[in-house]
């Protein structure tokens, strides 16, 4: 697929998850599909395959309100996608507003999405879900 397919692509996978669309980002994901999150906070670890992403959607709607901000940026080479842009929203258990500055990292195979890793302020993320410090190691 070219440059510009894989992009597509993942600004197609980007708009399912804005709305929810589980259904859409599994279309648009391989089976295998592995996402990665660094970091120590309730939504860190790597989630694979369809069931693992399903569970990670469930877990993260339970647990945080968000919205991105547009515009996104989009940047690609090869079978590599790079997404930088802003989301906002709040935890819900403590109703703590974040802001995080974020770029995701998509590899696309085959006409699917076989790779994310996420780098977020997970910092922010972790102070605005009330970890305390010396959970932040």
């Amino acid at each position: 697929m070219s440059t510009q397919g894989n992009a597509q692509i993942v600004k197609e996978l980007f708009a399912a998850m804005g709305c929810g669309d589980l259904q859409g980002v599994l279309a648009l994901t391989a089976d295998d599909v592995e996402w990665v999150i660094p970091g120590e906070w309730p939504l860190a670890g790597t989630h694979r395959g369809h069931a693992g992403l399903a569970d990670f959607f469930q877990k993260a709607a339970d647990m945080v309100e968000t919205s991105i901000s547009a515009p996104l940026e989009f940047i690609a080479q090869a079978d590599r996608v790079l997404i930088v842009g802003l989301s906002t929203g709040k935890i819900k258990a403590t109703n703590k507003a974040f802001e995080d500055h974020f770029v995701f990292a998509m590899t696309v195979r085959d006409g699917k999405v076989t790779h994310i890793r996420e780098y977020i302020d997970t910092l922010a993320l972790a102070r605005a879900a009330g970890m305390a410090a010396a959970n932040l190691g």
